[in-house]
């Protein structure tokens, strides 16, 4: 078994206090009362307790600064301004949302008729045209609080957890111009991207490419949409560790092919990686995926060995530091949970079924698919009430179409502004790798037992705990037998 380090230790603690925030907060004057009778612990301790008591110090230093990010979070200006209107000034930050009766885009306002805030928001339009993501607009809206409980979901809570308190519902809008700095870089970044990953593509093939490379499925139709969730697919529309994994492979061998030295190859892979995150914004596995791709290369540049715990509890840090409320998001769980499970279960599958005659790849395959279901139906039960129940099957089927997606909406990306007629026809075969994986999407989709609801998602989530608990102890009696 893997040994517990320090630097394990340390993040833990970190990671503890950040969620214990969302819990109990720390009031501002008794905030470090706890570090400090820790530290004055540490001083006078045997070596042997003080890791522990250094945990404490991290540990107490973690809940004060989730405390104080959280209460900046509920801090709304615009909470005074409920069922006022008013000329607004705001920033699109984000691609918008389409309901059936209107669509819903994220913003931050600047100000509100003649009161500068600082605000973000969440904008009500009509249906039609919206302003694309990184436009600077100026509106006419009336504020109005988040609808409550409807239909087993809170549009008050999900909202406030992204640190939103009010909606905008707006009449009229116009564009007067687009936003500079980081945000800017990223828009166009993004825009860059959509463009260049799939020239000459259109509809489905199109939407489905983006939805991959970009974790936008925003063009996806509705019923494709179900399509994936009952099949156990939609995880491939949320930008994984695989994208960075491919994004920073390529960049490593593109340098290895032009005879570029390794250190300028690695710190290549950084700057692509920190690009890819502006473009696709800061999911909970994007960031994940990042801190781990980036991890790789740091570790290489400090001739050091990279711990993938340590790694992962650092991507939880940097997540839960930057709003606590993380921890309830559902891609949160989903990530972090697949991950724990590939590191826990995915060995001593592929051992298991070394014993059958399949081959190695698909092994790995059905490994990775097996523990990461096991590991994400109870979430799944909690969050959305459904558990899909053919994902193994779905994943083997489309696993050797997604890397080379990926691989081609990169490759395709990269040479458009060289060679257009190449990247035109790198994206033709992408669409039928496109068209392909939302076939196996459909067809698994249509089985009658794809997805379980109800009573059935819940005896399905207590039946992969139970799969859970059996593993483990296996593994445990196995790992613990002498040699």
């Amino acid at each position: 078994m893997r040994r517990v380090l320090p630097a394990h230790v340390v993040a833990a603690a970190a990671v503890c206090g950040l969620c214990l925030s969302d819990f109990a907060r720390l009031e501002p004057g008794t905030a470090w009362l706890p570090a400090v009778a820790a530290v004055f612990l540490l001083l006078a301790a045997p070596r042997a307790a003080a890791l522990a008591l250094g945990g404490l110090v991290v540990l107490a230093a973690g809940w004060w600064w989730g405390s104080a990010r959280l209460a900046e979070l509920d801090r709304s200006p615009l909470l005074a301004e409920v069922d006022r209107a008013a000329r607004v000034s705001a920033v699109i930050t984000a691609e918008p949302r389409v309901g059936m009766f209107e669509q819903r885009v994220f913003a931050r306002v600047s100000r509100f008729g003649t009161r500068r805030v600082d605000e973000p928001v969440q904008l009500e339009l009509p249906l039609g045209r919206s302003p694309p993501q990184g436009a600077r607009v100026s509106l006419l809206g009336v504020v109005r609080l988040p609808r409550g409980p409807k239909n087993g979901f809170d549009e008050r809570i999900w909202l406030r957890r992204q640190g939103i308190h009010v909606v905008v519902k707006v009449d009229e809008w116009v564009v007067t111009g687009r936003r500079a700095g980081v945000g800017g870089a990223g828009d166009r970044l993004r825009g860059w991207l959509r463009r260049a990953s799939a020239p000459g593509l259109a509809g489905e093939r199109r939407a489905l490419v983006e939805g991959v490379l970009l974790g936008d499925d925003s063009g996806l139709t509705p019923g494709l949409k179900n399509a994936f969730r009952r099949s156990g697919l939609y995880h491939l529309l949320a930008v994984s560790g695989q994208n960075v994994v491919l994004l920073a492979g390529g960049v490593l061998g593109l340098a290895l092919l032009l005879g570029v030295a390794r250190i300028w190859a690695h710190l290549g892979a950084l700057a692509a990686i920190g690009a890819y995150v502006l473009a696709v914004g800061p999911q909970p596995s994007v960031i994940r995926a990042a801190v781990s791709g980036a991890a790789v290369s740091v570790a290489w540049l400090a001739a050091r060995e990279r711990d993938p715990w340590h790694v992962l509890l650092l991507a939880a840090v940097v997540l839960l530091a930057w709003n606590p409320y993380t921890l309830f998001d559902a891609g949160f769980q989903l990530s972090f949970a697949a991950v724990v499970a590939i590191f826990l279960a995915v060995g001593p599958l592929v051992r298991v079924f070394e014993g059958y005659p399949m081959p190695q790849s698909l092994g790995g395959v059905v490994a990775v698919s097996a523990a990461c279901s096991v590991a994400t139906a109870p979430i799944l039960w909690l969050q959305f009430g459904a558990v899909p129940l053919l994902g193994i099957l779905a994943n083997a089927l489309v696993e050797p179409a997604v890397g080379p997606l990926l691989g081609l909406a990169f490759a395709a990306a990269a040479v458009d502004p060289l060679a257009p007629p190449l990247a035109a026809g790198l994206a033709w075969l992408n669409g039928w790798l496109a068209a392909y994986i939302a076939l196996c999407a459909r067809l698994v989709a249509a089985v009658p037992v794809a997805q379980a609801r109800g009573p059935g998602a819940a005896l399905a989530a207590a039946g992969s705990l139970l799969v859970a608990a059996y593993a483990w102890r296996g593994w445990r009696t196995s790992s613990n037998r002498p040699t």
